[in-house]
C-alpha cells in the first residue's frame, strides 16, 4: 500500500499542511482559530498540523506579534503563530536585460543579502545564469545556510513565460532552448521555479508592498521594458499562454517606431526607458533614464514632459484593462516609478479620462514599496509557496 498514492491519508495531510503554512506566509501572524477561518479545517486538524510544525521548528508561537484576538466566549486571547524565519531561507534571482539581482531572504521575506551584477542579460543566458547560481552558493556560503535549510529558488524572466518555460521567440532569444530550472536546480541542489518578472513584481507588492489586502490590482513595471501583472480575487493570473500583462505591447501608435517584438507602435516604444532617452537626445544630447529622472527632480521642462507623454500612454493602455477588469488598485513599479507624483498622476488623468463611466469608480493609482527588489522578492514568494517545507 502506497501511503502518498492521490487521495490517502498522508497526501491529504501534506496538503493541509501546506495551506496552513500559506496563512503564516501571506499575514506574517495568525491564531489557530483564523488559520481555521481561512482553511476551512476543523479545529482538530489546525492543532494536530500546528503542534507537528512547531515541534519540528517551522512555526513558532509569538505572544508579542499582532494580531492578538480575545476568544469568542471570553476566553483568553489566542496567542498568534508565526513561522520562525530562522528556519529556513530562500533565494530569488531576478534577470533584467542588464543586470542579475540575487538575493537571500528568510521565510518571512525579510531580506538577508543579496548582490546585483550588471550584464547583457538579454544575449548571455548562460553566463547569466552561471553567475547567478555562483552569487546564490556565496550567499549561502557566507550566511552559513545548509542546502537543506533552503526552501527553494525563484527565477524573474522578463519574457512570457508558462509552465516555467520562456515562450516568446521575440524577446529573451538566446534563453528559449535552455531548461532554466533544470540547470538552475543542477547548480544549487533546490527547487526551482521560474515565472515573468512583471507577474512576480505583482505577486510580491500584493503580498509584502503597496498591495497587501487588495484581491484585485494591476502592477505595472516601467524600467527598460514595460510590463504588468495581473492579481484577480487575491490569485497571479497569467491566461491561457502566460502572456496575460504584456502591456509594453500593445500597440497604442498603429504608425509608431517599430518595437523590438516586430509590431509597431507598441507602448514600450513611447514609455521604455530606450524610448525616453531617445525622445531627449535631440535637446540634451545622449542620457539614460538615470539622467532624465534626475532632470525632471531638477525642474528641467523636456524631461517632465517626456514623463508625463510616457505616463499619459501608459493610462491609455491601462484604461481598457481597469474598464475589464475592474481592479481596485493600480500598482506602479520599475525605475519610472521614482518619478513619483510626475507619472503617477500623469496615468491616472488617461485612466480616468479613458475609462467607461459605467465603472462606478476610479482607480487608485500608487507607487509600489518594494522598489527595485520587487521582482526578485516575487521570485522568493513564487519559490517559498511552491514547495512545502518538509
Amino acid at each position: 500500500m502506497n501511503p502518498e498514492r492521490p487521495g490517502s491519508l498522508e497526501t491529504l495531510r501534506r496538503h493541509n499542511r501546506v495551506r496552513v503554512l500559506e496563512v503564516l506566509r501571506r499575514r506574517g501572524a495568525a491564531s489557530r482559530a483564523a488559520i481555521g477561518r481561512e482553511t476551512g479545517l476543523s479545529r482538530t486538524s489546525v492543532s494536530s498540523l500546528v503542534a507537528d510544525l512547531i515541534a519540528e521548528g517551522v512555526v513558532v508561537e509569538s505572544p508579542d506579534s499582532e494580531p492578538r484576538s480575545s476568544s469568542p466566549n471570553g476566553g483568553r486571547p489566542s496567542t498568534p503563530l508565526t513561522l520562525d524565519p530562522s528556519a529556513g531561507g530562500v533565494i530569488g534571482m531576478d534577470f533584467g536585460h542588464d543586470s542579475v539581482r540575487v538575493i537571500l531572504t528568510d521565510l518571512s521575506y525579510t531580506v538577508l543579502d543579496e548582490t546585483l551584477h550588471q550584464l547583457d542579460v538579454d544575449n548571455e543566458a548562460r553566463k547569466a545564469l552561471a553567475h547567478a547560481a555562483g552569487a546564490a552558493r556565496t550567499l549561502l556560503d557566507e550566511h552559513q545556510i545548509d542546502r537543506d535549510r533552503v526552501v527553494g529558488a525563484g527565477v524573474a524572466l522578463s519574457t512570457p513565460v508558462r509552465n516555467g518555460v520562456p515562450t516568446s521567440r521575440a524577446i529573451f532569444r538566446s534563453w528559449l532552448d535552455i531548461d532554466v530550472s533544470g540547470e538552475l536546480e543542477g547548480s544549487l541542489g533546490v527547487p526551482v521555479q521560474v515565472g515573468n518578472d512583471a507577474n512576480l513584481g505583482a505577486l510580491a507588492e500584493a503580498m509584502l508592498g503597496a498591495g497587501q489586502d487588495t484581491g484585485n490590482l494591476v502592477y505595472v513595471m516601467l524600467s527598460a521594458g514595460v510590463g504588468a501583472g495581473l492579481v484577480l480575487d487575491g490569485r497571479l493570473y497569467e491566461g491561457e499562454t502566460g502572456t496575460a500583462g504584456e502591456l509594453g505591447h500593445v500597440v497604442v501608435n498603429p504608425d509608431g517606431l517599430v518595437c523590438r517584438c516586430g509590431n509597431r507602435g507598441c507602448l514600450e516604444t513611447v514609455a521604455g526607458a530606450s524610448a525616453l532617452a531617445a525622445a531627449l537626445h535631440q535637446s540634451h544630447g545622449d542620457v539614460t533614464l538615470e539622467n532624465v529622472l534626475r532632470l525632471a527632480d531638477e525642474g528641467d521642462s523636456g524631461a517632465q514632459r517626456v514623463i508625463i507623454d510616457a505616463g499619459h500612454a501608459v493610462g491609455q493602455a491601462l484604461a481598457g484593462i481597469c474598464s475589464v477588469l475592474d481592479p481596485k488598485l493600480v500598482v506602479v513599479g520599475g525605475e519610472l516609478a521614482d518619478a513619483g507624483d510626475l507619472i503617477l498622476e500623469s496615468i491616472r488623468e488617461s485612466i480616468e479620462r479613458a475609462m467607461t463611466p459605467s465603472a462606478g469608480h476610479s482607480v487608485d493609482v500608487v507607487a509600489g514599496e518594494l522598489g527595485s527588489r520587487a521582482q526578485a522578492l516575487g521570485a522568493a514568494v513564487l519559490a517559498a509557496s511552491s514547495v512545502p517545507i518538509a
